[in-house]
């Protein structure tokens, strides 16, 4: 624990340094092109619609560029302090976090010289002056909300010295919303920020979302979709590419991967390691280099047909169940539907559609 003297009378407001938090992930960033995946300044406008009209749009400041993977590095220590109050009772969650910048780059596994000092502040400014607008989590009535991932930051330096003594900021009521709801959260390895790759990064995050509790055959996924959902620069011939030296490679942590090939594009196959942390409990694994690859099984598991649910919805039952529990990913949903249906012999809903709505009815119950 790093204790610190301060004539600042919000001294006392600071998040407490922890060591070892528990790392937690908003679950609805993990999946969605919500970030740029490069460290370059990214201007070019993020436009992503699936294809039961969920939407993201993120557009970049001319001036900071678009929030980067790595500045989400920010919101995922802010998820986890504020998962961490609520563990230990503290019912009055606070939007605005007030902080030593040391303690948080010790907690997301950076180093704490003057260089980190700046690209912080960077990061937090590209945060804020970045724009976001979804219909995820829309309330009754709304047609989307539009947000940046911090409200506002401040940084209190010292006069003389141009020190840092102590920083606040102030998360967008979305995202803290989704840190408070039900399920809103996710646990991820702390090796998760030893990773260096833009694609990689946003690949863990899927892979944790989707694969982490699937089952011995995992999650996969069709190289075009992924390419959709990643809001990846470039053509997709090359995100093909360099999909496929990643799973060639396949160090991505507590995850294996494998591309499948047949009738129409390649799939990505993302299967959860034996070692992987289990998808309720916080890891307990310090960082480290990345694990090189498993050996092969002798048989590779038989390909599942991905993003392709049991029962496509009627346009009827997909106007029925946007019209009244508003602002969910139908994709995500039905997924989750058909998990549960497949994880215990006899469940075959003699109404498809009628179950599913119900499903979807309790998930809005709980969550809205």
């Amino acid at each position: 624990m790093v204790t610190r003297r301060s004539a600042d009378p919000q001294f006392d407001l600071f998040v407490p340094y922890v060591a070892d938090l528990p790392m937690r992930d908003q679950r609805e960033t993990m999946e969605r092109p919500f970030f740029s995946l490069s460290k370059r300044k990214r201007l070019k406008a993020i436009e992503y619609t699936s294809r039961d009209g969920v939407f993201v749009r993120v557009t970049a400041n001319p001036e900071f560029g678009m929030a980067t993977i790595w500045d989400a590095d920010v919101l995922i220590w802010a998820a986890s302090v504020l998962n961490e109050m609520r563990k230990r009772g503290i019912n009055d969650l606070p939007r605005t976090l007030h902080f030593h910048p040391y303690e948080l780059l010790k907690t997301i596994y950076r180093e704490t010289g003057g260089r980190e000092y700046k690209l912080l502040r960077e990061g937090l400014g590209r945060l804020q002056a970045t724009t976001v607008v979804t219909n995820i989590r829309v309330s009754r009535g709304k047609k989307h909300r539009q947000f940046s991932w911090v409200e506002g930051w401040t940084d209190l330096q010292d006069e003389e010295t141009g020190a840092s003594r102590g920083m606040t900021l102030t998360l967008s009521e979305w995202f803290y919303e989704g840190i408070l709801m039900d399920g809103g959260l996710l646990s991820i390895d702390p090796v998760y920020f030893s990773i260096t790759g833009g694609r990689e990064r946003w690949l863990y995050r899927v892979a944790r979302k989707h694969a982490g509790g699937a089952g011995p055959d995992g999650f996969a996924i069709s190289l075009q979709t992924l390419f959709e959902k990643s809001g990846a620069e470039g053509t997709y011939r090359r995100f093909k590419f360099e999909m496929q030296a990643i799973a060639n490679e396949n160090k991505l942590p507590n995850f294996d991967l494998s591309l499948e090939h047949g009738k129409g594009e390649p799939l990505l196959r993302m299967i959860r390691r034996d070692a992987a942390p289990s998808s309720e409990e916080p890891s307990s694994v310090s960082p480290a280099p990345p694990r090189g690859p498993k050996p092969a099984p002798p048989d590779p598991p038989p390909a599942l047909p991905l993003f392709q649910p049991r029962h496509v919805l009627s346009a009827d039952a997909v106007a029925r169940i946007r019209r009244d529990f508003p602002g969910w990913d139908l994709d995500e949903l039905q997924i989750e539907f058909d998990g549960w249906l497949a994880s215990k012999e006899g469940r075959a809903p003699a109404n498809y559609e009628a179950a599913f709505y119900g499903f979807v009815r309790q998930h809005h119950a709980r969550r809205a």
